[in-house]
């Protein structure tokens, strides 16, 4: 391990060697944030966000959402094999079911479970850039955006184009998609269809995903009305997913599906967004893939909400506003049936003072359940510009959230809901400094959060093999995140070199060690480096290295790599993952894929 860190140590400091010569600005300056209701220059923000540009997207040796995530320091993305079949969203050592998935500001929240939030990530060809809000400033989004909250940006337009891309490697992986754009004189469309396949890497882990993905904008000379529509379907080995029996061979089949409709209304001064969308989640689960009628759930959830965000901008500042509707309908041989309607109402203002160096915003998120009633998530966020470049920052805010249906209502022969859960609360604070230069960029926070009531599944003693939903005692989280990322020239080509720590002390360990089944496998240390290198024309490398420290002392270091090479209208790529072979588990009993690679060339028409 030591030798690892003086080798990424060494590059860093040979970095600042070389002789830096004028490097064009930086994306993060011209993005402006839309994941919150008052939308701010990346620079002006008093939160703690990582952006992921497209440009970090295409540099990153990632081939989906939830490979690309693991590159962010405090995101810890937990998954089940390749081809992002199943992956659990984790921020801050929060659990799966504390994390919020936005597409383009749409909740993706599933009453069900949040084993379920990234089923409804996008393929990365229509991803523009992806805003990963941590900490107290995710209040803004009340329910499920307990430790954070990620915002999957789409791409606006892609005009008269068509691409194709062709995949094949380890373990039967064929992979295939089409990403075409049109342009018209009063409307623009985005369409994107892929399929993702493999015999697997072990027993029973196999899969076949579709993704299908429209994005349309009507009337653009007039009144533009953007349109949104999704549907994924993963069919995949379960191995032991959920169990130890190696004879049962589990399966999944999940199926999510997003329609939205928004419009923009703007004046001087006001900016009115309203949005009505639906979204869809199905699970079918069997514990023997070759006997259905042995144990399957079955489930089909459905949230149907209304909403309509606002911003009005005076001398005073500006003020944000919003008002989120909806239902949910719960269907399910496990579950039972349910419905629950919900309402959040948001209201912040940001001051600014001192010649606009010091900017303070109070912001309350007010919420109703209907079978949970009403709560208040209440926080402030205070800001002060250092100098143009630098900035310091401070958040503190309550967060909240209510059991799923799975923690109220599941039962199998070793699992059981507890109907009488209470909700989930945590006052969490943290303060932080960011350093923004077209060359240079960096970020470090501190956080505390104070939790009680958290949500896990306990068995009484050692001997008993039923383990109950249970609100268990009052959980302190401290840790520490630092990201940065230097660019530089050479050969005349641009050079990054982007790293990440995180830190993170909890005490649940103390509470639950041999009775716990979801809480003890958090990140303790987290360290990610990538080199993205360029030294010929059409040919670039990117290297990058992430180490993992859980709570359970398990250590893990995994290596990945990829080459572009370009040939005109042609790209040629090959990705190498777990390059040196490494022996790890993220989550549950499921070993992660040994040493593997990816050919791929993509065609753009």
């Amino acid at each position: 391990m030591r030798k690892i860190y003086c080798l990424s140590t060494l590059l860093f400091a040979l970095s600042f060697q070389l002789n830096a010569q004028d490097i064009p600005q930086q994306d993060l300056d011209s993005i402006t944030l839309t994941g919150t209701r008052i939308d701010l220059p990346f620079r002006e923000n008093s939160r703690t966000i990582n952006i992921i540009t497209a440009a970090d997207i295409k540099n990153s040796a990632a081939v989906n959402v939830a490979d690309l995530l693991q590159q962010v320091a405090g995101v810890d993305i937990r998954r089940r094999g390749t081809g992002g079949s199943q992956a659990d969203l984790h921020i801050r050592g929060g659990g799966f079911d504390q994390t919020l998935l936005l597409i383009d500001g749409i909740k993706m929240d599933d009453a069900q479970t949040g084993h379920h939030t990234m089923n409804a990530a996008l393929p990365i060809e229509v991803i523009e850039r992806i805003e990963i809000i941590k900490g107290p400033a995710a209040r803004v989004f009340g329910q499920n955006a307990f430790t954070g909250a990620i915002n999957i940006v789409t791409k606006k337009n892609l005009n008269n184009t068509v691409s194709t891309n062709v995949e094949t490697g380890s373990f039967g992986q064929l992979n295939g998609n089409v990403t075409a754009g049109a342009a018209l004189e009063n409307s623009s469309h985005i369409v994107h269809v892929g399929r993702v396949t493999s015999e697997g890497y072990r027993n029973n882990s196999d899969y076949d995903n579709s993704n299908y993905f429209l994005k349309s904008v009507f009337n653009k000379k007039e009144q533009p009305i953007e349109m949104i529509a999704t549907f994924f379907e993963r069919k995949f080995g379960a191995e032991n997913f959920y169990t130890t029996n190696p004879d049962w061979n589990e399966y999944e089949e999940t199926q999510n599906s997003l329609i939205a409709l928004t419009t923009t209304f703007r004046t001087n001064k006001l900016k009115i967004q309203p949005r009505v969308y639906w979204k869809r989640n199905q699970d079918m689960f069997l514990l023997k893939r070759f006997e259905p009628n042995f144990f399957r759930n079955f489930h089909i959830s459905d949230k149907i909400g209304a909403e309509a965000n606002a911003s009005y901008t005076t001398e005073l500042g500006i003020t944000g506003f919003g008002v989120d509707i909806s239902k949910i309908y719960l269907r399910s041989n496990n579950l039972g049936n349910r419905n629950r309607f919900m309402t959040n109402v948001f209201l912040e203002h940001r001051f600014s003072l001192l010649e606009n160096k010091l900017d303070i915003t109070p912001g309350v998120a007010l919420t109703y359940f209907s079978d949970f009633k009403f709560h208040a998530f209440p926080g402030l966020d205070i800001g002060f510009d250092i100098s143009s470049n630098l900035k310091a920052y401070g958040n503190i805010g309550y967060t909240y959230r209510i059991p799923t249906y799975t923690d109220l209502y599941y039962s199998d022969p070793r699992t059981n809901g507890n109907p009488d859960l209470e909700p989930e609360e945590a006052f969490a604070q943290e303060l932080g400094i960011k350093y923004i230069t077209p060359k240079f960029r960096a970020t470090l926070a501190v956080f505390n959060r104070d939790a009680k009531n958290l949500i896990d599944y306990i068995r009484p003693n050692a001997t008993e093999t039923i383990f109950t939903a249970t609100n268990i005692t009052e959980v302190n989280t401290k840790g520490l995140e630092f990201d940065a990322a230097y660019n530089f020239k050479l050969n005349g080509f641009t050079q990054t070199l982007a790293f990440g720590y995180a830190n993170l002390d909890d005490n649940i360990l103390d509470q639950n060690e041999e009775l716990s089944r979801y809480s003890l496998n958090t990140l303790k240390h987290q360290y990610i480096t990538r080199f993205s290198t360029q030294l010929f024309k059409n040919m670039r490398q990117n290297i990058v290295y992430k180490y993992a420290e859980r709570t359970t002392g398990q250590t893990y270091n995994v290596w990945d790599a990829s080459l572009v090479w370009r040939l005109k209208q042609m790209e040629l790529t090959i990705t190498a993952s777990n390059i040196f072979d490494a022996d790890y588990i993220e989550t549950g009993f499921t070993p992660m894929p040994p040493s593997n690679v990816l050919f791929g060339m993509r065609y753009n028409f």
